[in-house]
């Protein structure tokens, strides 16, 4: 059955208002690009003639700038799950236009398997290379996996976007194992190692359901990080030794154990800590991403072998894989994204977990998601996926912000994404705060003491003396001062808890 070709225009002309669309890719990569281009230009005009034109999207994570962003700046967007850290879906979300539900990304596939988004009407997915293969079509995907294995099954119509950008061979990467029903003798999911692959290269898809292909070449909507800075230097060092200690102690084994990293200017610096510590031997990386740093370190062979979803790295590096397809089929892996977050196999891989949060509390809570309890800030992406499960969980942050107006290290979270209960260390560039085996008095001691800023250990060292005695000491009328003085006076640290306590 040969595929129809059509243009980007046409394929956007078939999607209707109300219908769901699913998508390949995780993180910018790997998303398709072409079709979202003309749908959010297409959504403007049906707006500006009256009408009402509003999709939903599901995606692995985060997508970019031709997707969530411009298709919010359109106003059409209904419903988003489950992931974004995109700058206009922030600022729409934020004033109330976007139903939007922030969830763990390795639940995504298994949350629309049950049908708990309902029908899905659309599957659009970035393709390297297609065929057709004894009456089905077999789809090659390009830098990421996300939940493209399970959308291709579920949706109506398909449209693929073959983007001649993406070298063919990275089918050599990719590994698109997808678990059987739940109740109908689910076995365990066999992956042992990091680097095992324990299904196909492909994607097998029914070719009554593709609709067409369009044809492109769009480079990757890379993000741009911030480059190292004494802050995040200070904490990949922080990181490091802490981890290297563990490792004298035998609370590591010799062997050492793989890491998870979150994306950003900090995952990169501590992977480079990581690379450049003379204690920790060569090591392996299950992921969700790996980015330019860890790229960099499997070439020097500190890195021995890497799992992840995507390779969140720039344009330029990701030429630079495809050019030694050699070398990375022998030592990267990339896999659907509930295979990646499973909680099984994090638990039995041993999986240090490295990530970063917009403020930590004193005892030990997390918050990464949202400013001052209401305003979304980006989402918790898979981060509870790998601290829930992890061998050690970690969370990193400045421990200030703004200039020093902000203490990243506060009385009490104003929204909570990774409880107490799954935080195990806190680092900042004061230091190392490890709350394992410590309650809650010792935890906050340990945390003011070594990770909050200086300007601001006077402050939390008040409120723990004024908080009601208990297990946990608390003030409830007193445990926002901080953030409520910020909205006041643009300063947490002209807070006065004495004013809370009247």
């Amino acid at each position: 059955m040969p595929i129809n070709k059509i243009t980007a225009a046409e394929g956007a002309a078939m999607i209707q208002d109300g219908d769901n669309i699913a998508l390949s890719g995780f993180t910018p990569n790997g998303c398709p690009k072409a079709v979202f281009r003309e749908l959010s230009q297409r959504a403007v005009r049906e707006h500006e003639a009256g009408r009402p034109f509003a999709v939903g999207i599901f995606t692995g994570a985060s997508t970019c700038q031709s997707i969530e962003g411009d298709m919010a700046k359109a106003q059409a967007i209904k419903f988003r799950a489950p992931f974004s850290t995109n700058a206009d879906f922030r600022q729409h979300t934020n004033l109330g236009e976007i139903d939007y539900e922030d969830t763990h990304l390795g639940h995504m596939a298994e949350r629309l398997r049950r049908g708990f988004y309902g029908t899905m009407q659309w599957a659009i997915l970035e393709v390297s290379a297609y065929e057709m293969v004894n009456g089905r079509c077999r789809i090659y995907l390009t830098s990421a996996g996300g939940i493209a294995t399970t959308v291709s099954r579920l949706a109506k119509r398909v449209i693929l976007e073959h983007n001649t950008y993406h070298n063919p061979n990275v089918r050599y990467l990719h590994d698109t194992y997808e678990p059987t029903e739940c109740g109908r003798g689910r076995g365990p999911i066999p992956v042992l190692t990091p680097y095992g692959r324990v299904g196909n290269n492909y994607i097998d898809i029914d070719p009554g359901k593709i609709v067409g292909v369009v044809e492109c070449c769009i480079p990757e909507e890379a993000r741009s990080f911030k480059a190292v800075d004494d802050y995040t230097f200070k904490m990949g060092q922080y990181v490091a030794e802490f981890l290297a200690n563990d490792l004298r102690q035998g609370r590591i084994p010799p062997h050492f154990l793989p890491i998870q990293s979150g994306v950003g200017a900090t995952g990169n610096a501590v992977m480079a800590a990581l690379g450049s510590n003379p204690h920790i031997p060569q090591f392996n990386v299950y992921s969700e991403v790996v980015q330019d740093a860890a790229i960099r370190l499997m070439l020097d062979g500190k890195i021995g072998f890497a799992s992840a979803t995507a390779m969140t790295v720039t344009n330029e590096c990701l030429q630079e894989i495809y050019a030694d397809m050699d070398f990375f089929s022998q030592h990267l892996t990339i896999r659907q994204s509930e295979i990646a977050n499973s909680p099984e196999v994090i638990r039995r891989l041993g999986v240090i977990a490295l990530n970063t949060a917009l403020e930590c509390d004193i005892y030990g809570n997390e918050n990464s998601s949202h400013v001052c309890g209401s305003r979304l800030m980006n989402g918790i992406g898979g981060s509870c996926d790998y601290e829930r499960n992890g061998y050690i969980s970690i969370f990193t942050t400045p421990s200030v912000a703004k200039g020093g107006t902000i203490s990243s290290i506060v009385p009490m979270c104003t929204h909570v994404d990774s409880t107490e209960h799954d935080v195990d260390v806190i680092v900042t560039e004061q230091g190392v705060a490890d709350l394992r085996g410590k309650g809650p008095r010792r935890r906050a001691e340990e945390i003011i003491n070594n990770c909050a800023h200086p300007d601001y250990k006077p402050l939390l060292r008040e409120y723990l003396r004024i908080a009601d005695k208990g297990h946990e000491p608390q003030s409830l009328t007193a445990c926002f001062a901080m953030h409520d003085t910020l909205r006041k006076k643009g300063d947490m640290r002209l807070t006065d808890f004495g004013e809370y306590l009247k």
